[in-house]
């Protein structure tokens, strides 16, 4: 069974960082694209950071310099860095995860997890 369990959101002040992290079990985790994506109240939900499965690394423009996203393989972890933190960065923040196929990989996940809350505030 395909499980991601995010965790490490929480209220911050602007310009303070955070590190969420996503523990990954029950598929190959390195056959898999994994990204972050967002929620905010009342907005669709965005992506924001995606580890694909050839090794790419790709951020939304809102995020660039800010976010970083980097995998623990020993431990099948994804880290989401966030530094600045602002206080549009206010959202669900949710992981998820793309199984490979014959196509190139998009980041669009095939499971979800359930989400950590990220909130800043002064």
């Amino acid at each position: 069974e395909v499980q991601l369990v995010e965790s490490g959101g929480g209220l911050v002040q602007p310009g303070e960082s955070l590190r969420l992290s996503c523990a990954a079990s029950g598929f190959p985790f390195g056959d898999y694209s994994i990204g972050w994506y967002r929620q905010a109240p009342g907005k669709e939900r965005e992506g924001v950071a995606c580890m694909f499965n050839n090794g790419r690394i790709q951020y939304s423009e809102s995020v660039k310099g800010r976010f970083t996203v980097a995998s623990d393989n020993a431990k099948n972890i994804v880290y989401l860095q966030m530094n600045n933190l602002k206080s549009e960065d206010t959202a669900v923040y949710y992981c998820g995860a793309e199984a490979p196929s014959r196509f190139d990989p998009q980041c669009l996940p095939d499971y979800w997890g359930q989400g950590t809350q990220v909130t800043v505030s002064s």
